[in-house]
């Protein structure tokens, strides 16, 4: 036989360690194309025959590049060393020989058995042997990813095997939740646990401009091919037309004709030229990117501080995409809600209660729950004066639900309820009078203000997606039998007796009022029954669900022939709180023409809701259809005008496949979609969310964002652009999977309004600025080849080159691209308009690169041209000659510093700072190199002495540097100002009203507006099948030992011993369970 070996628990994702860092990271430098051709380089100017420059002008670039590279590198894998010891040093209580001990995770093997306690993650993947809950249940978060209901195996003890299934394990990324504890046996650890098999691979995500820079450089090597192509072709004519005038003091060497000189020559430029070819512009971008990263960090307006949670750019690399996101892909619960479901108001016998401001006192009731808020005092006194429908509303929201409860100490009582809204309703029913108290699986016990009733529990009618109702038979004491029933207002309106039809009216007004306010409603409706016709149907029920063929279809008969006739109660509605500020911001969003679509694995009714609740949907759409296909659900709406549809609901119900996604569909889908002003898709599981961002990006080339809170929206975080992760209530997966991540939703339109349009405008700008200044300053030696044979000959010092972009030209350009703002942050928010210019790609791209270029050789003939014409035939005040190699070079290479500040905006005291400190630096560095002793000490390596101040205490050199600067400008700054007063953007517009206007002040938060609607929640809670059989069988009522652990080994009667499941269940995303077999 074979024998498998597991591996331990222990993960890693860094990189390096000490000993592999230093090859390793050189290796994947050098794997960047700019980076080896700068070798190359090197390695060409290493070859006295070819180069006309020292080495150090090609080495000392490259080295700094590779360092500061080399060192953010490192920090970020040490960073994930930190991440991986973290996890990996976490304790968990580990069972070894029959004592518990405190062990890290990562020392965790397969096979052994620990003790996870409530709030604890699931250290690896467990079958769970016992729980401290009624029925062994363990209340979890959400599975993080698609097919994980999926596991089958076999458990062979004392000779007897058992079968495995989901129902039995627990998965590691989850988070045990009210559960005091559970034991569980190992049987998957660390990379071969479940969450680290499906997390999806981590890609290394690029931003659109990256692409278009590997563009570019590419471009850029086939014209600097180019170029020194025809500067070597020039060489060849020259030497065979003027070369043998030279020989007399330039002899050759014998055999080099023209053909070897130009050979040689294109070499030659390749290395003088090499400026074009930006090999600091990818550690410039990347100090950049570090610098706008620091900004989300630091910014206090998107700390949330009930948390204690600041916003972090997890990863540095995409800050300018953020300005450029089309599409936005957003979770429901628990990224645009709370997940915190509260009873608001309701309807009963026709009279609305919960409108009044005042808050109501609860003290009279011992057993109410005291965080239970309601604003309706008169509800109390009808309750408490006894109004029999009032009472009979709260009694039935006592009775009928799958509610289990826990009290650990006398008059504490705690509810473990599957769904947030069956919570909220019983809580209220215990608040007003009507507290449930416990329950057998014949029986449910009700303290009915303050007097204990306990009702036989005849028949549970469960809950499914077909029926949307759920309704109990009992019998009181007295031997009165009631059925009751909840559900859609849709569906217990067919059934109601015609007695109830003006009534039904005053509640459908009720009910409109609810949904205009975004409440999830549900109606309550309930019958008499008589108890000979009650034993005659238990007994067909009998029969029907013990049928072997059929068993569905003749208990939905039997279901539909007892709930029929039905007396209205009245309507509740249940308010899923909205995170704060979520319908502003979506209203932003929308503004600047982001698509936003909802992607959740609730039903169509609740995601429907919430859409009204966020500013998603308006009551003007109205026309529905409904188009069925597979597994998930898409709800399209859009408005009508005398071309396209208006609102259109597009339903997937379930099947085994989602048509909609494959191939042949896509397209169609797609199409269908963005013809929507907005888009939720529901029933979605955790891979298809991640499958339609996948179209979107595939088809419609735009920049997406993908938003979440759990662990079930990390493939979506990951197949996204950017992954947007939100620190909230359901772990944090989410954020150690996301790009950015943040406490709440309304951040979001900060982090692209704002930190989004800036890093692109500031990036685009950086990208211009520095192609712009580097093809100037390569054009500038392309000219001069025409005057100097072509004979490789440099117009600048070669200290002036090796300087040029490391410290003369860094950093005001730096500056420029941290600090510079077309508006500040309440204008963005003001004008959402213009963010829209970063989605269609206006600042840069190859039209701008080659205005760039165009730009680049005009300032380089004026560069060139009116310094040589400023010193032909010039001498200084006392006669003597100035026209000389040297002095040209200076007063060239000094004038190209006119251009440093052209693009800045936004003026700070750091800008100031790097401009004319930068100017300062260029004159100290050259009143130094070209001073005697520089000479004196380095004679071959400063030859430019005493240039410096015979040059520039002349008054026509500074005038010439005064032309030159003002030609180089003042052109560019006339043709922008034509253009913004032929062609205004939306951002001269806006510049234009920020010099009038004063800074506009936040606007102020208003309520949403009712709407009036006639579409309401078919049913408000998301609810799984199957508990009502549950809370009808024996199973929660076994008994199990509490602190003796040797029982754990000789148990016989636990369901795990009976081959029995042991439930677990997601209490944040109930909805997908909905869909599992």
């Amino acid at each position: 036989c074979t024998h498998r070996v597991f591996y331990n628990n222990a993960i890693k994702t860094s990189k390096y360690n000490i000993f592999t860092f230093l090859p390793l990271n050189l290796f994947e430098q050098f794997r960047r194309l700019a980076n080896a051709y700068f070798l190359f380089l090197f390695i060409l100017q290493l070859i006295p025959q070819i180069s006309s420059l020292s080495w150090f002008t090609t080495a000392v670039p490259l080295i700094l590049v590779l360092a500061i590279t080399a060192v953010k590198d490192a920090s970020d894998d040490i960073n994930r060393h930190k991440s991986d010891n973290q996890v990996n040093n976490r304790r968990v209580n580990v069972l070894i020989d029959g004592e518990l001990r405190n062990e890290k995770w990562m020392n965790v093997q397969v096979g052994d058995i620990i003790k996870l306690e409530n709030n604890q993650f699931v250290t690896a993947d467990l079958l769970l042997l016992s729980s401290s809950e009624p029925l062994n249940l363990v209340y979890v978060e959400t599975p993080p990813n698609n097919r994980l209901d999926k596991f089958k195996g076999s458990l062979t003890l004392d000779g007897q095997t058992y079968a495995l299934d989901n129902d039995k394990v627990l998965l590691r990324g989850c988070t045990l939740r009210n559960t005091e504890w559970c034991f569980g046996l190992v049987i998957f650890g660390g990379p071969d646990t479940k969450l680290m098999q499906n997390s999806g691979k981590t890609t290394f995500k690029r931003t659109s401009i990256d692409h278009l820079m590997n563009v570019l450089v590419l471009c850029i090597f086939g014209f600097l091919a180019s170029m020194c192509t025809v500067l070597a072709i020039g060489n060849a004519i020259w030497e065979v037309n003027e070369g043998s005038v030279f020989t007399v003091f330039l002899p050759r060497e014998s055999g080099a004709g023209a053909g070897l000189s130009a050979f040689l020559s294109f070499w030659s430029y390749v290395i003088i030229l090499n400026t074009v070819v930006p090999i600091s512009l990818y550690v410039s971008v990347e100090i950049i990117r570090l610098g706008n990263s620091f900004y989300i960090d630091w910014d206090r307006k998107m700390y949330y501080p009930k948390s204690d949670t600041p916003a972090q750019a997890r990863t540095t690399t995409l800050n300018e995409e953020l300005g450029q996101i089309k599409y936005i892909f957003s979770d429901k619960t628990g990224t645009l809600t709370q997940n915190i479901m509260t009873f608001n108001k309701c309807s009963i016998n026709g009279k609305a209660y919960g409108e009044q401001n005042c808050k109501v006192d609860f003290s009279w009731n011992q057993l109410a729950d005291p965080k239970f808020v309601f604003h309706d005092h008169s509800l109390v006194e009808t309750v408490r004066e006894g109004n029999p429908e009032a009472q009979a509303f709260f009694r039935l929201l006592a009775l009928c639900h799958t509610v289990m409860p826990e009290e650990k100490k006398e008059g504490e009582l705690f509810y473990q309820a599957q769904s947030p809204d069956e919570g909220a309703l019983v809580t209220a029913a215990r608040n007003f009078g009507f507290v449930f108290r416990s329950r057998t699986p014949e029986s449910i016990t009700v303290i009915e203000m303050g007097k204990q009733v306990t009702y036989e529990l005849l028949a549970v009618l469960d809950f499914n997606n077909v029926r949307k109702r759920m309704s109990v038979i009992v019998s009181s004491p007295e031997g009165k039998l009631t059925l009751f029933c909840k559900g859609a207002d849709t569906i217990i309106y067919e059934r109601l007796h015609p007695s109830c039809n003006k009534l039904m009216e005053v509640t459908t007004g009720h009910l409109n009022e609810y949904a205009g306010d975004g409440l999830r409603t549900l109606v309550l409706a309930y019958k008499d029954l008589d108890k000979g016709y009650m034993d005659e149907w238990k007994k067909r029920h009998h029969e029907a669900s013990t049928a072997i063929d059929g068993r569905e279809e003749r208990l939905d008969e039997l279901y539909e022939e007892i709930e029929k006739d039905m007396l209205l109660l009245g309507a509740t509605a249940v308010e899923d709180k909205l995170q704060e500020g979520v319908p502003q911001t979506i209203e932003q969003l929308a503004k600047a023409d982001i698509k936003i679509w909802v992607l959740t694995g609730d039903k169509q009714e609740t995601a429907e809701n919430i859409g009204y609740s966020c500013n998603m949907l308006r009551e003007e759409m109205k026309d529905v259809f409904i188009v069925a296909s597979c597994w998930m659900a898409f709800f399209f709406f859009f408005f009508l005008n005398t071309t396209i549809l208006e609102s259109t609901i597009i339903h997937f119900t379930s099947c085994p496949q989602a048509f909609a996604l494959e191939n042949n569909l896509q397209l169609e889908l797609l199409r269908t979609a963005c013809m929507c002003q907005t888009v939720i898709c529901c029933r979605v599981t955790p891979l298809q969310k991640a499958q339609v961002v996948q179209v979107v990006k595939k088809y419609k080339q735009a920049v997406t964002l993908a938003i979440g809170d759990g662990a079930n929206d990390v493939s979506m975080i990951k197949a996204a652009h950017i992954g947007v992760g939100i620190s909230g209530q359901e772990g944090m997966q989410a954020v150690l999977s996301s790009d950015y991540s943040f406490a709440q939703f309304r951040y979001l339109q900060r982090l692209l309004l704002v930190h989004g349009r800036w890093s692109y405008l500031r990036m685009c700008k950086f990208l211009r600025y520095f192609f712009y200044k580097n093809f100037t300053f390569t054009f500038v030696h392309f000219w001069y080849a025409f005057f100097c044979g072509f004979s490789a000959q440099t117009v600048y010092d070669e200290w002036y080159i090796t300087l040029y972009n490391l410290i003369y030209t860094a950093l005001p350009v730096l500056g420029m691209s941290l600090f510079d703002q077309d508006v500040n942050d309440r204008w963005s928010f003001q004008y959402p308009q213009l963010y829209s210019p970063g989605q269609l790609n206006q600042y840069f791209n190859k039209k701008a690169f080659v205005r760039c270029m165009i730009h680049s050789c005009y300032s380089s003939l004026v560069l060139l041209f009116i310094p040589w014409a400023a010193m032909h035939d010039t001498v200084r005040d006392d006669g003597k000659d100035i026209a000389d190699y040297q002095s040209f070079a200076l007063l060239a290479q000094t004038s190209s510093h006119a251009i440093l500040c052209l693009d800045t905006h936004y003026w700070t005291a750091v800008n100031q700072f790097f401009v004319w400190g930068s100017l300062a630096a260029y004159f100290a560095i050259t009143f130094t190199m070209y001073s005697n002793g520089m000479f004196l000490i380095f004679t071959s390596s400063f030859p430019f002495i005493g240039t410096a101040r015979n040059s520039l205490n002349q008054p026509n050199v500074w005038l010439t540097i005064l032309l030159t600067s003002l030609l180089c400008t003042l052109p560019v700054v006339a043709f922008r100002f034509i253009l913004t007063q032929l062609r205004p953007t939306i951002n001269d517009k806006v510049k234009n009203k920020v010099q009038k206007e004063v800074v506009p002040t936040p606007a102020p938060r208003r309520p949403p507006a009712r709407r009036i609607s006639t579409r309401r929640s078919g049913y408000a809670f998301s609810h799984s099948q199957g508990y009502g059989d549950l809370v009808t069988s024996r199973r929660f009522l076994l008994k199990r030992p509490i602190k003796s652990r040797p029982v754990l080994y000789i148990q016989t009667d636990s369901p795990l011993a009976q081959n029995q499941p042991q439930h677990y269940r997601t209490i944040t995303e109930e909805a997908e369970e909905a869909q599992s077999p």
